[in-house]
């Protein structure tokens, strides 16, 4: 394993990362901050607890989850797309460097970014809402389980992607819509029989469900199924990525 290819690509990519915060840090933050404004303190006055719980400590899971998959893909999916934007991407590929190091590189540098964000909101929630992770170690592995899993899901999105558009079509049509529908900002228990069973076909609840039961103890699904649903859809990234590579698809043309 060549750590130091490895270290350079993941530098390069935390460098970009501090030469615009305010894009990277602040504005997710802050857009996160004032959903903790109005669906906590204006909206969830208005609302009784859930299952114990209060509406604005509620949904912190999920907006959390919520930026969590957006970062993660948009990160991982711009920086493996400029490369190949500016056709850097060749030299990058003719370089005495695997793939798995290659992956390494922008995938932990993507999910690391994720991961500093996700915390920096988890702090900044405490101003508006009380918590209580009651599972920290669950937490912190759900955190990284999702971030790692969506920054190669933005990998492969990054390569497959022909232009700066379709870079966001993945995120914005299909992740956000299905983050919302995940439960982020409800119970599962709160929607008719039917629709509960239609919405475990949406696999963003099983990540939510899980996130939220490492904070409260309460879960829409069991936490044993959340992590073999993360972990399958890990898996199949993984495999997917490994097909890349292994075939050339749009890298070497």
């Amino acid at each position: 394993m060549n750590w130091r290819a490895v270290w350079a690509i993941y530098y390069f990519e935390m460098s970009r990362t501090a030469r615009t915060v305010m894009q990277s840090i602040l504005s997710p933050v802050i857009s996160t901050s004032l959903y903790f404004v109005v669906f906590g303190a204006a909206i969830g006055s208005r609302i009784t607890d859930i299952d114990g719980v209060s509406y604005g400590a509620f949904i912190v899971p999920g907006l959390i989850m919520l930026m969590l998959l957006m970062q993660s893909t948009s990160n991982a999916s711009f920086g493996i797309y400029f490369p190949k934007f500016t056709g850097t991407i060749y030299e990058l590929l003719s370089a005495p460097i695997s793939f798995v190091e290659i992956v390494i590189g922008y995938v932990g540098a993507a999910a690391t970014k994720s991961i500093v964000l996700g915390l920096i909101i988890l702090a900044t929630a405490g101003f508006f809402v009380p918590l209580e992770i009651q599972h920290p170690f669950f937490m912190v592995l759900f955190l990284l389980l999702t971030s790692v899993t969506f920054s190669l899901l933005g990998f492969i999105i990054g390569i497959w992607a022909d232009g700066f558009e379709k870079l966001q079509i993945v995120p914005l049509l299909i992740i956000t819509p299905l983050t919302f529908l995940g439960g982020s900002f409800y119970s599962l228990s709160m929607l008719p029989p039917f629709w509960q069973t239609v919405t475990l076909f949406n696999p963003v609840v099983y990540l939510i469900s899980g996130f939220r039961w490492s904070f409260y103890g309460i879960a829409d699904v069991t936490v044993g199924m959340s992590l073999a649903a993360t972990a399958f859809f890990l898996a199949v990234c993984l495999a997917i990525v490994w097909w890349i590579f292994r075939t050339g698809y749009k890298l070497k043309s």
